[in-house]
């Protein structure tokens, strides 16, 4: 059994209700499910929630709420590693334990169905315990900046301050849209960032953050100009 796994808790503080809030015309979590669902590669689609409105939603787009998050995963210090495992644990419990798992964020609007399917094929290719969604840096960080005590700019890492950006290491980060696992890497917490992880990597142009209300304006701009770049192809 393979499943998707939708953490959406209803307590976000930063962007009220920013699960469900309309995002280019649909509920933001729908975008998720849909590309899930186009994907052909899950069983189930479960989203995790502690919230009937989100539920709701999610099954109204086709997604499965086998489940009530626990009231303790729901806080803002719950991590995604305790959710996927709760997740996991009751499909165990109910007697249809998966065989691999995705977690995909709720909050991820540019998720394409290729790029999961494309995170499975990688996972068994690879026989790793997680793929995860990667890009690029768009700057190299290691001439990243601080402002210090006393309100100057000084480099992170002044030891690189003559070297030629082509010469500094590439770097990635998480891209925030979806993490394969094997489910027994998942319930037995290995970890992410490490060796016996794959990258799945994605362009810049469809990763964008959502935590803030720029990042919510920004990610809208940015959707609504790939939709007319694809209509006019």
């Amino acid at each position: 059994m393979i499943v998707a796994v939708i953490p959406a808790r209803g307590g976000s503080k930063r962007i009220p209700r920013k699960n469900i809030r309309d995002f280019c015309g649909k509920p933001m979590i729908v975008w998720s499910i849909e590309a899930a669902r186009a994907a052909g590669c899950f069983d189930e689609i479960a989203v995790s929630t502690d919230d009937e409105a989100i539920a709701a939603v999610a099954r109204a787009a086709g997604a499965a709420t086998p489940f009530v998050r626990p009231a303790a995963l729901a806080d803002d210090h719950a991590g995604t590693g305790a959710v996927m495992r709760h997740a996991l644990d009751w499909y165990a419990d109910a007697g249809r334990a998966p065989a691999f798992a995705c977690c995909l964020y709720a909050t991820a609007p540019f998720v394409q169905s290729a790029d999961l399917a494309e995170g499975l094929r990688a996972l068994r290719q690879a026989g790793a315990d997680y793929a995860l969604a990667v890009t690029r840096y768009a700057f190299p960080i290691q001439r990243a900046l601080r402002v210090n005590a006393s309100g100057g700019i000084e480099m992170l890492r002044p030891d690189l301050a003559a070297t030629r950006s082509q010469d500094l290491e590439e770097a990635w980060h998480d891209a925030g849209q979806f993490c394969w696992g094997r489910a027994e890497a998942w319930r037995a917490s290995a970890p992410v960032f490490a060796s016996r992880c794959v990258p799945v990597p994605l362009p810049h142009h469809r990763v964008q953050d959502i935590d803030t209300a720029e990042d919510w304006g920004r990610a809208e701009w940015m959707f609504r100009a790939l939709a007319a770049q694809t209509a006019a192809e």
